[in-house]
């Protein structure tokens, strides 16, 4: 009886210690693709003027598919019994795939994870575009002058972008660790006024969601009184033409976007960022992004410490054809092909049996398979 009011005792001052934080990653554990559930918000709106994309009747897909070690087996069978909840297709600006699984359909939405950092690069892209942002070598600190006596004066917009600010912020889904803490954290700004350097900006990549919290801040400050959510409203929801309502998750009621993870869309909506893309930020003859923005983001850099399969935000995926990609958490893929003039996403509550190799070497299959080798 002793050992268990102890063990009780023990535990109760863990979560004291803790903090609420702490409680909510126990209270809900493992992350989600409908975790947006659980979080405080601010709604997108549909557009006034939706856009539909056109479709192709029937659909251009092969039945069976070869990647990695698997030989001849069926797609729809693959992408099923391995968590997928969305598989749409765009070629040629024909949508000639839209299939749902697992009880998910069009007007489920469902959480974007990291695909939210390309997506807020574009918003970036869009401030420097405004006059709100200079470029992207500015010093980040010019938003964020608590850090400068943490040495973030030298840190700037381009190393967030890059994710070589050499931030002490170490990527990890254990509990007590940092991530978890920011996922769940109601204090975002406080804690990323907290974050310190471990080395010097511009020395090495490392991949850290921290880095681009405190892009999104500096995003934030930028943008003076409007919020991440209004401006993008303004600037990418309102002009792509989406056709439902979205939901950027914030740190608690009235507080800031949680821009590393947490844009909750439709499938059909979610395309239209890679259709933007492919077509160098002009949209149904308007240019939405600056066009040199889209190259700078997606174009191989490995100066300054940047790693040449991630630049502004975007994975790169292959040198030769430059094909690229937004990635999130379970494997949440907007997967772009300028070359074969292609736009894939694939959405998912996990990856299965399938490794992130395994997800890429399938993107690359249909890809050759839809518009040719």
């Amino acid at each position: 009886m002793k050992r268990k009011i102890a063990l009780i005792f023990l535990a109760a001052l863990l979560l004291l210690i803790a903090g609420c934080t702490f409680w909510r990653i126990v209270k809900y554990g493992e992350s989600g693709v409908y975790d947006f559930n659980i979080f405080s918000s601010r709604p997108l709106f549909a557009s006034p003027q939706p856009f539909a994309l056109t479709t192709e009747n029937p659909e251009r897909m092969p039945k069976t598919i070869s990647f990695a070690a698997h030989r001849d087996v069926e797609l729809d069978r693959v992408l099923a019994d391995n968590g997928t909840l969305a598989f749409l297709v765009l070629h040629h600006d024909r949508l000639i795939a839209e299939r749902y699984y697992n009880g998910h359909s069009r007007e489920t939405p469902s959480m974007s994870f990291s695909m939210a950092k390309s997506f807020l690069s574009i918003l970036i892209g869009c401030a420097i575009a405004d006059g709100l942002i200079e470029s992207v070598e500015q010093p980040v600190t010019d938003f964020v002058p608590e850090l400068r006596d943490a040495g973030y004066d030298q840190v700037t917009i381009r190393h967030l972008l890059q994710m070589t600010s050499g931030m002490d912020y170490f990527e990890s889904d254990n509990p007590f660790g940092l991530h978890p803490h920011f996922y769940y954290s109601e204090h975002l700004v406080k804690d990323c006024l907290a974050l310190t350097l471990r080395e010097k900006p511009g020395v090495r990549y490392s991949y850290k969601s921290g880095e681009n919290e405190l892009l999104g801040l500096a995003l934030t400050r930028a943008l003076g009184g409007k919020t991440i959510t209004a401006y993008m409203q303004e600037r990418l929801w309102e002009p792509l033409g989406m056709q439902y309502g979205g939901l950027y998750s914030t740190d608690r009621p009235g507080g800031v976007e949680k821009t590393f993870c947490c844009l909750s869309a439709r499938a059909i909506d979610f395309l239209k960022f890679g259709r933007l893309y492919l077509h160098e930020g002009e949209w149904n003859g308007r240019q939405l992004v600056p066009r040199q923005w889209v190259r700078d983001s997606t174009k191989i850099d490995e100066t300054q410490g940047s790693a040449w399969f991630y630049q502004y935000g975007w994975w790169i995926m292959d040198r030769e054809t430059g094909d690229y990609r937004a990635s999130g958490h379970l494997g949440q893929y907007l997967f772009i092909s300028p070359s074969r003039d292609l736009v894939i996403l694939r959405l998912g509550e996990h990856k299965g049996q399938l490794s992130t190799e395994d997800w890429s070497a399938l993107l690359f299959a249909v890809r050759d398979a839809v518009a040719g080798d």
